[in-house]
């Protein structure tokens, strides 16, 4: 990713509806990996939605300084 905040938003902002793979490390033993679609950036957040089935849609979002430091990571899909 990206070495800036700026870039961070900016790189998110122009893939939004895209798939991406969500790897999130919450604490010591916990690690997350969801696959969603970027659905929102804010000016200070970002939003994924991940539909684990048809009925239900869930939603994640994490701040860009979570990508900035390593706590969030996020692979485009094609």
């Amino acid at each position: 990713m990206a070495k800036s905040i700026l870039d961070i938003r900016t790189e998110l902002t122009e893939n939004i509806g895209k798939s991406v793979k969500l790897v999130a490390y919450e604490s010591r033993n916990r690690i997350i990996e969801k696959v969603g679609t970027l659905s929102q950036t804010y000016p200070s957040v970002f939003v994924v939605e991940i539909a684990e089935d048809q009925e239900s849609v869930d939603r994640v979002s994490y701040n860009y300084t979570d990508v900035l430091t390593g706590a969030v990571e996020i692979d485009f899909r094609s």
